[in-house]
């Protein structure tokens, strides 16, 4: 297969480009700027030069700011929303005018578009929930419709929090919890919705593959854990303590509205299509998943 990813170079983007050329395909980066005829785009700048796509089976889009870069000013925010759904709206747009549209969409989404619903037990069916992540999933997924209009099949990839010592939340966890600083955050009864880097990518290439997939599909393990049983798991896999939570008013003093919306709100998601449709968990345990990152 050949398959154009947005986002190549990202914690997700890098891993899947990887698996891909190890299983003899050909990943092809969609390039910012002058990408010497190779695809290129400028989401700022409104522009997109997919060039040919004539063999290439699939996209894989990723790209969007990194939403824990800093905190969340009034600019970052448009930022982070605009970098999704106007990216999302000028790619979308482009495949459905291509001659030769590929068979299939992955657009990346996120377990934000539930909104903080406590212990409620979430599937694709479930409803948005409210606040300012899930209006950016909202409009994430919307602007995918200009490709699926035209016939191609799109998957709504809502991807849960992505395990990697490589990058993400979990790099950032790793130095204090290494030196027994880690805890809870806030009460810990918040849900946690995980997924290892290594699932996460194989879910990208089965939904590729599958094409009874469409539409939203949560890309999360079947075993979501509370904040307090994430902090004993990761614990016990470091061999150091935990000890040390970090009360919710100590969390809003150093990260402010990023506090809420990430840290002391959590969503029970369950991948209920990737299970009907057959997709094999490499990892279903949080301490399996920790164990086989770290």
């Amino acid at each position: 297969m050949k398959i154009l990813i947005s986002g190549a170079t990202g914690l997700v983007g890098t891993a899947l480009s990887n698996r891909l050329q190890q299983s003899g395909h050909t990943a092809i980066q969609l390039r910012r700027g002058d990408a010497g005829g190779e695809p290129q785009w400028n989401p700022e700048a409104g522009s997109v030069e997919l060039g040919n796509m004539n063999g290439i089976d699939a996209v894989v889009h990723l790209a969007g700011e990194n939403i824990v870069a800093g905190r969340w000013t009034a600019a970052r925010k448009d930022r982070i929303r605009n970098s999704r759904t106007r990216g999302t709206q000028l790619l979308s747009e482009a495949l459905a005018e291509s001659q030769h549209k590929p068979a299939v969409l992955i657009s990346a989404s996120a377990v934000g578009f539930y909104g903080d619903r406590g212990d409620e037990t979430l599937t694709e069916a479930s409803p948005a929930g409210s606040g300012y992540l899930s209006e950016v999933c909202q409009g994430w997924e919307d602007a995918t419709r200009p490709a699926e209009e035209a016939g191609i099949r799109t998957v709504h990839a809502r991807i849960g929090i992505v395990l990697s010592r490589n990058g993400g939340a979990l790099k950032k966890m790793l130095g204090p919890f290494k030196m027994g600083a880690g805890g809870i955050l806030g009460d810990g009864k918040q849900m946690m919705s995980w997924v290892t880097i290594g699932d996460v990518v194989s879910m990208l290439i089965f939904a590729i593959e599958s094409t009874s997939l469409r539409e939203a599909v949560n890309f999360v393990s079947p075993a979501a854990v509370s904040n307090r049983e994430f902090t004993k798991a990761l614990g016990c896999v470091l061999h150091r303590p935990t000890v040390a939570p970090m009360p919710a008013f100590a969390a809003r003093l150093l990260f402010g509205e990023m506090a809420d919306a990430l840290l002391l709100s959590g969503a029970k998601v369950v991948p209920g299509k990737l299970q009907d449709a057959g997709y094999q968990f490499q990892h279903s345990t949080i301490e399996e998943g920790l164990r086989a990152v770290l």
